[in-house]
């Protein structure tokens, strides 16, 4: 009996230690009906460019096409919602990728990213009418392929955009934008150029702050000024996420933040082992900045310092506090 009674005690032991080293754990994959975020749920905030609902085949069958059409001569066409921009000989609209760069020119854009975002192919772009052919160059990409590179920034086009003149892709996910004439990007009233943030941004703050907002309070927010946000379907104990795929172009993760590059953040967290400011190694291979093992985002429809737009949004996302819980107002 007793060492029944001793294996059993080691049993429980062993599983309290469990417990507490699995606490803000990371599960390797979400369940089937995780991906909700981008739902248009009651109060849902609509943008342009903000994408719709998951790909459907004819969606593919776009993005098939596109991937394989060649630019021919480039052309200038202006638009209502972002000024000046570049299309193709088929007159579809050509994007720009904030995570790429332009000196030297380099694509991080490959897998699910370039379905959905088709590189343009170098071999045949001119320029047309409106732009300088000296600003008109290749990059070679991980497969060989040569693609098409303004101002040094690489070309890509939108799945989602089926008719010549659309501009769905614009903004999405807060670092997709058409491209300018001189590889700038595209926007009313003046091209904005990395750094430059259209005067949105706002320079010298830490990774992560936070400021008195006149309705919320104390709220997160990032580099950029821009609010922060969580969503009330993820978890954090264990950590897993329900924003997936097409909920990303409206709520972007916030990449991991180094501890010493915060200020007024909560690193401690409510854990039992003390520490919730951890980085979320997501299930579709992003990693993501927590605040106490909650994954936190930005809005594609916050636009400026102080905007607010994702709170309550389908009643479950939320600006955050400096410890990680939801300000509902």
């Amino acid at each position: 009996m007793k060492t029944s009674w001793r294996s059993a005690s080691l049993v429980a032991s062993a599983a309290a230690v469990l417990a507490l080293t699995t606490a803000c754990g990371q599960e390797s994959s979400p369940s089937p009906s995780q991906n909700v975020g981008a739902t248009a749920a009651a109060g849902d905030y609509g943008q342009a460019g903000a994408g719709a609902g998951a790909g459907t085949g004819a969606q593919n069958e776009q993005s098939n096409a596109n991937q394989a059409s060649l630019a021919g001569q480039l052309a200038v066409s202006a638009n209502a919602e972002v000024g000046n921009m570049v299309t193709d000989s088929a007159g579809m609209t050509l994007y720009r990728f904030d995570q790429d760069t332009a000196e030297p020119p380099k694509t991080n854009c490959d897998g699910d990213c370039a379905t959905t975002w088709p590189p343009v192919p170098a071999d045949d772009a001119t320029a047309g009418a409106g732009i300088d052919k000296a600003l008109l160059g290749e990059v070679t990409r991980a497969d060989g392929t040569k693609q098409l590179t303004v101002g040094g920034w690489p070309a890509y086009r939108y799945a989602k955009d089926t008719t010549p003149g659309d501009v769905k892709g614009q903004g999405v996910g807060g670092k997709w934008y058409a491209l300018a004439p001189d590889g700038k990007k595209a926007q009313q009233g003046g091209g904005a150029d990395e750094g430059e943030g259209g005067g949105v941004e706002q320079a010298g703050l830490p990774g992560l702050s936070t400021r008195n907002d006149p309705e919320l309070g104390e709220i997160v927010v990032d580099k950029n000024g821009h609010t922060v946000y969580r969503f009330l379907k993820d978890s954090p104990w264990p950590m897993k996420t329900a924003c997936l795929d097409d909920c990303l172009e409206k709520w972007p993760v916030i990449e991991p933040v180094d501890a010493k590059n915060t200020k007024g953040i909560d690193l401690k967290g409510s854990g039992p082992r003390g520490q919730g400011y951890v980085v979320f190694d997501r299930p579709d291979g992003l990693k993501q900045q927590t605040i106490d093992c909650v994954p936190i985002y930005t809005f594609a429809g916050d636009k400026k310092p102080g905007d607010t737009n994702g709170q309550g949004v389908a009643g479950a996302w939320y600006a955050v506090a400096p410890d990680g819980k939801a300000v509902k107002g």
